[in-house]
Formats: C-alpha cells, sequence, structure tokens
C-alpha cells in the first residue's frame, strides 16, 4: 500500500509535467505563418500580400487562360470574331446567351472583398510601418477593392456594399450579416468617391504601371463616371424595363449630367498632366506598327500605358495567348494556332482616311468582280489600326508572312480548292499538282487556321519562342491606356454639348492612326463616339460592357441572321446589326487568256460552322443571381426580366 501512495504522486507528477510540456507545445508560433502584427511591419512583408490581392484582380478580357478566365475566348464573341477551334464553335452556333453569363462566383467574390477590408484595415491599424508605406498601401487596396466593385457592377447592378469584416458569433441567427443590395448608382459614387479620395498618396507617375498610380486611380474614376452616366441617359431613353423599384438597377436620368461633368473632370486631370507623363504612343514611322507595338513595348518609351496586368518568362508568370492564336504556318507550336479570326464585321468598321466609311470593293457597280493586283490593295487607304490590329493577307509575323487565300477562280466561275493546303491539285490545261489554297486558310470548317481571312496581331507576341507552350509570352495586358482617357473626355464633352472639346480629343486618337483631316465639332456625333472606341479599343474588353451602358446591346445584336446586303450597309451606324461573324476570302484568278489572270478577288462568306445568331435579351443587361445567394440573403432582390 506505501509503495502505491508513492507511486501515485510520482504519476501524478510526470502527467502534470507532461501537461506543462503540451501546453508549451501549442504555445510555439507556426513557423510558416507569418503573425498579423509582424507582416504588418515590413513593408517587403505588405507588398507580397498586396501582390496576391493584385494577382486575384478580375478583367472581364485577359491574356490567360483559366476555367473562370476564359483568355482568348474572351475576345471571340460579339461577332467580332470567329473561334477557328472545333470546341469553341459553340460560341457561333449558340442564339442568345444565358441569364448567367458574363457573372462571377458570388461566394468567391466577397470572399476577396473581406480579404481586401482585412488588409485595409490592418494597414490601417499597423504602428510599424512609416507613414508614407502606410498611407500608400492603404490606397493600393482602395483601389483593388473599388476596382473589384466596379467589376461587380458592371455585372450585378447594385450589390451589397462591405466595407468591414463580417464576424458570425455562432448563436445561430445569421440576419445581422444579411445586407441588401445598394443602388446602382451608390456602387458607381462609391467607386468615384474612393479615386478622388486615395489619388493623391498614389504616385503621379507614368512609369508605374503594374500597381496602382494617380493616373490609374484617375483612369478608373472616369471609366466609372462614364458608365454610370450613359446608364443614366441611355437607360432611360432605349430600356426604361430594366430597372427595379429600389434601383438596384437602373440609375435615374437627372444624375446623366452629373456623372458625366465627372468623368470629363477626371480625364482632363490625366490629359493635363496632374497624374504624370502620359501621352499616345508614337515611336515608329509606319502607323500600323506603331498601333501593334503599343501593345508589346513595356519600356519607359510607352507612355500611354497605364494601368497593366504584367508576365514574366522565367518569372513563374506567362500566358498562351500567341501560343492559341499565331498564323497556323508561322507557329512555334505546329497545330497549336489560328483560334482567333477578326471577322469582317470589324474589319470593315475602320474607316477610309478621308473619314468616310465603306465596306471593302469586292465587285464594281455591275456585280463583276474588282481585280487586285495585290492581294492587299483591297484595304489600300483604310485606317492604319486596321494592320495594327489585324493580320491582313501577306501580314508580315516573325521571319514569315501569313499564307491567307481560298483556292482559284477559273475563268468559268468554278473554284478550285482543297480541304488543306497539302492536298494539290493540277490547274487546268495542267498536269503538275500545285497548291490551291493557303497553308493558313481561310478553310471552312478547319480549325486553327484562318475562317474569316483575318489572323488577330493585337497582343500578338513577335519574340521567338513566344508561341511554345513551354516557354509562353510576356507581353502585358493593358487595363488603361491614355487613348481610352482621351475617348472618355471626349464622349464626356460631347454628352455635355462641348462638341469642340470632344472633337479635339477625339483628333488626337485618329491623327496617330492616320487620319489627317480633322472632324470638325458639327461632326461629332453619338454613332462618331461609337464607331471611334470599337475600332480603337478592339479586342480590350469593351466591346460588352459599351454595348450595355448605352442600351445598344439588345438592338445591334437582335437575333436576326446577318445577310451580306446588312453587311455592307450602315457601316459606322451606332445601331447597324452584328449577329454573326462573317469572313472575307480572297481567290487567285486563273484565266490565261484574260488580263485579269493572276490577280486577286475576294468574296465575303459566312463561315461554315457559324449556325447561330446572337440574341441579347433585355433579362442579359444584368447577370443572374442565383437562387442558392438569394435563399442564403433573402434581401437580396431578383434582376429584373428573368
Amino acid at each position: 500500500m506505501k509503495k502505491l501512495l508513492i507511486i501515485l504522486p510520482v504519476a501524478c507528477l510526470v502527467v502534470l509535467a507532461g501537461c506543462r510540456k503540451d501546453d508549451e507545445f501549442l504555445n510555439i508560433p507556426p513557423t510558416q505563418v507569418i503573425p498579423e502584427e509582424t507582416a504588418f511591419s515590413d513593408p517587403a512583408l505588405v507588398l507580397s500580400i498586396l501582390g496576391d490581392l493584385y494577382n486575384r484582380m478580375i478583367d472581364f478580357s485577359a491574356l490567360d487562360g483559366t476555367p473562370s478566365d476564359p483568355g482568348w475566348r474572351s475576345f471571340a464573341d460579339f461577332s467580332e470574331s470567329f473561334p477557328s477551334e472545333n470546341g469553341s464553335y459553340y460560341i457561333v452556333q449558340r442564339t442568345g446567351w444565358g441569364f448567367d453569363s458574363w457573372g462571377l462566383n458570388w461566394y468567391d467574390s466577397y470572399a476577396y472583398i473581406r480579404d481586401l477590408n482585412l488588409f485595409i484595415a490592418r494597414d490601417s491599424a499597423s504602428t510599424e510601418l512609416s507613414a508614407a508605406d502606410k498611407a500608400r498601401f492603404m490606397a493600393e487596396g482602395r483601389f483593388i477593392r473599388a476596382s473589384f466593385y466596379f467589376e461587380l457592377v458592371k455585372r450585378y447592378g447594385g450589390v451589397p456594399l462591405i466595407l468591414q469584416q463580417l464576424i458570425y458569433d455562432l448563436k445561430g441567427d445569421p440576419t445581422y450579416l444579411q445586407t441588401p443590395r445598394a443602388k446602382e448608382s451608390d456602387i458607381y459614387d462609391f467607386i468615384i468617391s474612393e479615386a478622388e479620395a486615395i489619388k493623391n498618396d498614389l504616385p503621379a507617375d507614368a512609369n508605374t504601371k503594374s500597381r496602382a498610380s494617380k493616373g490609374a486611380a484617375l483612369a478608373m474614376e472616369a471609366r466609372a463616371a462614364l458608365y454610370a452616366a450613359s446608364i443614366a441617359k441611355y437607360g432611360n431613353i432605349r430600356t426604361p424595363q430594366v430597372t427595379l423599384p429600389g434601383n438596384e438597377v437602373g440609375i435615374p436620368a437627372e444624375k446623366a449630367t452629373e456623372y458625366y461633368t465627372k468623368a470629363l473632370t477626371a480625364a482632363q486631370e490625366i490629359i493635363n498632366g496632374q497624374a504624370g507623363a502620359y501621352k499616345l504612343y508614337q515611336v515608329l514611322p509606319n502607323l500600323s506598327d506603331n498601333f501593334a507595338a503599343l501593345f508589346l513595348d513595356k519600356t519607359s518609351v510607352n507612355q500611354e500605358s497605364m494601368f497593366i496586368e504584367d508576365f514574366r518568362v522565367n518569372g513563374g508568370k506567362t500566358h498562351a495567348f500567341t501560343t492559341n492564336d499565331q498564323p497556323f504556318s508561322l507557329s512555334d507550336e505546329g497545330d497549336d494556332a489560328g483560334r482567333l479570326n477578326p471577322s469582317l464585321n470589324l474589319v470593315e468598321a475602320f474607316e477610309n482616311l478621308d473619314n468616310t466609311y465603306a465596306p471593302l470593293a469586292t465587285t464594281d457597280g455591275s456585280g463583276n468582280p474588282v481585280f487586285y493586283d495585290d492581294i492587299q490593295g483591297i484595304f489600300a487607304g483604310r485606317d492604319a489600326r486596321l494592320a495594327g490590329t489585324v493580320l491582313l493577307p501577306n501580314a508580315v509575323f516573325k521571319s514569315g508572312v501569313t499564307d491567307i487565300w481560298a483556292g482559284y477562280q477559273l475563268a468559268d466561275g468554278s473554284i478550285l480548292t482543297s480541304d488543306n493546303a497539302v492536298n494539290t491539285k493540277p490547274l487546268p490545261g495542267t498536269e503538275t499538282p500545285v497548291p490551291v489554297v493557303g497553308k493558313d486558310g481561310p478553310i471552312s470548317g478547319l480549325q486553327y487556321r484562318t475562317q474569316t481571312g483575318f489572323y488577330i496581331r493585337k497582343w500578338l507576341d513577335p519574340q521567338v519562342g513566344s508561341g511554345r507552350r513551354g516557354r509562353g509570352s510576356d507581353v502585358a495586358y493593358i487595363r488603361y491606356r491614355y487613348a481610352e482617357v482621351l475617348l472618355n473626355a471626349a464622349e464626356a464633352a460631347f454628352e455635355l454639348g462641348q462638341t469642340q472639346l470632344a472633337a479635339d480629343y477625339m483628333n488626337q486618337v485618329r491623327a496617330r492612326a492616320g487620319l489627317t483631316t480633322a472632324l470638325t465639332a458639327g461632326e461629332i456625333t453619338f454613332d462618331r463616339v461609337v464607331h471611334e472606341r470599337r475600332v480603337e479599343l478592339a479586342f480590350e474588353g469593351h466591346i460588352l460592357y459599351d454595348m450595355k451602358r448605352w442600351r445598344l446591346a439588345h438592338i445591334v445584336w437582335d437575333g436576326s441572321p446577318l445577310t451580306k446586303t446588312e453587311l455592307v450597309s450602315n457601316i459606322g451606324q451606332a445601331t447597324k446589326t452584328s449577329t454573326q461573324p462573317w469572313g472575307l476570302w480572297p481567290y487567285k484568278y486563273y484565266n490565261p487568256a484574260s488580263p485579269d489572270n493572276g490577280k486577286w478577288l475576294f468574296k465575303e462568306v459566312l463561315p461554315g460552322p457559324v449556325t447561330g445568331n446572337n440574341l441579347f435579351q433585355l433579362g442579359n443587361y444584368y447577370s443572374l443571381i442565383g437562387d442558392d445567394v438569394i435563399s442564403a440573403n433573402p434581401k437580396i432582390v431578383k434582376q429584373p426580366n428573368q
């Protein structure tokens, strides 16, 4: 018994000693997690947290591709281009878009907002950072948060505006966390006020591009104010039924002038040099090459790009835009090429250098084909941005030229062609097989070759190896640039009745493109405003949201098939329909007895896979908010017309 009494205290001491060790063990700081107070005491650590928040920013269009970020496909819609990939023909075979199109994951969105709110709160609470670092980090966090709310309001209209961390008290009643949707105008007001509040805490430096700058904040403010103004004005004119009683969707018309004024003021602050030395990119003597180079040049020479998503070869972040979209015969990666084919609809929108609109001349007044000595002759005298945006037939890329032609037209009018450039055939009266179609197409239904007669040039990287899967491209995606600022200012000035000022801003952009006859104040119209943005900003992610804010989407994409007659008429009109992507196919004329033998003629062609027509319904103006979201928060009202 004595032995037992002795053993028990010893055992208790052992257990207690063990408990002390466990307690000490649990109090050991983890080595893989940096404590909050440590992180927000070191500028380098704060910057690494900020880098993650920048990397999670959302763009409607982007150069890289993930399941939630469709990369090149984000440009291959709205009849501005054709997707030459079997698995993507659905884009031109559907009739209309679902109400959930263009939406974001609601839960991921608010998780991101929570992280942004936490970053802002922790930066605010930090006592270790210098005042300058603290202010700049705070401004960047607020810029990213405002940018994300901009992405939300473009898609959904008013959303719950959450500006602090929400904490559940585990008592079983979450209703105090349920926040209703704000008015659509409230979200735009928030974005505008945030930009004003933070702009002077950000560097007024045109060389700051991958982090927020004063220029980026003002560019965001100008764009957001312009969107709000357009919805206020044109929503009430063209789509009065796209509203909600609480103004979660729709903005009162009387607010339009206020927003246009704010857009113009913010843009002018950039134009007047108060945010840094921004200017149009004018470096190369060839205006088309210069326009293309604007999207490739990441040096300090480029003072037009203002805020970018950057990529680095050997830095762990590249994209496959060039791999996916390079011309087939010039591909670095075999069959990986040619997916994004600009449409004739877009190509014909680039006007003549005398400021006139005209279809590309394929026939004369009697309906006979027009013959051209040179395959690029049909494009002569056009806005230089055309060849800077689109690779035309026989265009130079890297060390070669595109080989785009659809076959021979023979003397009797019949066509001699092939289903692949490697399948050669003899010409009439000869025996030796020769190529009868270009290596780059167009061949209807043959993926990875052009099926419209064009390849994309904007964003296409000419660096050796940029088209290889293993290397990729590090061309940056430009989110804001100075030319858009000028066009935003021009549009706002036009809507405020300051047409001479609008002409001055718009003419700067047009002169860079070779359109040297300046537009007069009287020539600045709504059609001109819409046209100029379409050609200058093509393939930069603007087309959908421009059409939505002007309330033109249901008119331009009305679901009716686009005939050839409609294709070549009313060019330059804002309300022109564009429901199917057409192509322009070059043919070589073969008739040894004719003086036109060997010359080129062209035909407007609807690519075979195009069977659908774009139909934009009123319910598409705002993306669907899912029933699961509304079930979790009954204070959220549904979208109209869905």
